[in-house]
């Protein structure tokens, strides 16, 4: 998979879209052991997706440098998070986001 995303980012990719499939729905938090290997290996931004639950879930990711952006779907869909909420919970606590 390393290897995949370097050529790609070698071909010209702009950004590289991670998703954990064992992580999408769980609400168990990020593959971040993962997703911080690709970011180390690669120059492009990395999105990382699968496995949000909690906003700190997301603050591990941007603080631990593990990736650029994240997606997620049933925490906001659910409307267990809220997107203003969790971009002033970011903020408040060191990660640069546009509010």
């Amino acid at each position: 998979m390393f290897e995949w995303a370097e050529e790609c980012a070698g071909r010209g990719a702009g950004e590289i879209l991670f998703t954990s499939m064992d992580r999408d729905g769980t609400k168990e938090g990020f593959e971040y052991a993962t997703l911080k290997n690709l970011n180390n290996r690669l120059s492009i931004p990395i999105i990382a997706s699968g496995g949000a639950g909690t906003k700190e879930h997301f603050w591990e990711l941007f603080t631990n440098h593990c990736a650029d952006a994240a997606l997620a779907a049933s925490v906001f869909h659910r409307r267990e998070i809220g997107i203003r909420e969790l971009k002033g919970y970011l903020a408040t606590n060191g990660v640069s986001v546009r509010l």
